[in-house]
């Protein structure tokens, strides 16, 4: 028996203008599905459309045509407080280059989302605590991103993207600005919240191996995505 669509996204355009007045076909008539607590990798060649797919997915930007659906929620036109809301309490980002707040430390950058949909509640702080110990680093909660190494502050990006308990996880090259340890360590992360917490996570990635421990993966070429065998012999 199939599993019902957690994601489901159908005939989706994109395009943009380039700096020559040029109109740019980033996606053409995209289709994907995918359910509650798959795993699922997209790849392809630089300037594809992979980080734009996830913006879509993410309501970080609108399509121009088609239509995009997330846990039974229409969100192709969502924008403003709306397209905000549906962010904070249904998806975690984590991106390649962190995105960390620099003169928070990382327990008040976890905070943040908490902030942002509850308040200042004295249950945040707790809650931002026990977050980073999930991710390895409750010793670290008073530094600040500038005292941490590159595989810290994704960590604390992963724990900061986890705080209001999103049913999607959107990765955008989540190991590729680390080295292969701390990749190693931030992928098993990721996968770990999967398995504990039944979250659906798709990952953009240029990493073979990350994309082979994914139930599904996808090459994004020519506007489209085709199903793509991964193998970590492939890296």
């Amino acid at each position: 028996m199939n599993k019902p669509s957690f994601i489901s996204v159908s005939g989706l355009h994109k395009r943009y203008v380039d700096g020559e007045g040029r109109q740019l076909q980033i996606l053409r008539g995209l289709d994907l599905e995918v359910s509650q607590g798959d795993t699922v990798a997209i790849m392809g060649p630089s300037g594809a459309g992979k980080s734009t797919l996830l913006h879509l997915i993410g309501a970080l930007d609108r399509p121009d045509a088609g239509r995009i659906a997330v846990d039974g929620q229409e969100i192709s036109g969502l924008e403003g407080e709306a397209a905000a809301r549906f962010r904070n309490r249904t998806v975690g980002f984590v991106f390649q280059f962190h995105h960390l707040l620099m003169d928070f430390t990382a327990l008040e950058n976890v905070m943040m989302p908490i902030w942002i949909r509850a308040g200042r509640t004295p249950a945040a702080q707790g809650r931002a605590h026990e977050l980073l110990g999930q991710v390895g680093l409750a010793g670290r909660a008073s530094h600040r991103p500038s005292q941490l190494s590159g595989g810290e502050q994704q960590r604390v990006a992963i724990a900061r993207a986890i705080a209001n308990e999103p049913k999607l996880l959107l990765a955008d090259e989540p190991t590729g600005n680390l080295d292969e340890e701390s990749a190693r360590h931030v992928t098993a992360l990721l996968f770990d919240l999967n398995r504990r917490q039944g979250l659906t996570l798709l990952v953009v990635t240029h990493n073979p191996q990350l994309a082979a421990l994914t139930g599904q993966s996808y090459v994004l070429e020519h506007g489209q995505l085709r199903a793509a065998l991964v193998s970590p012999a492939d890296a």
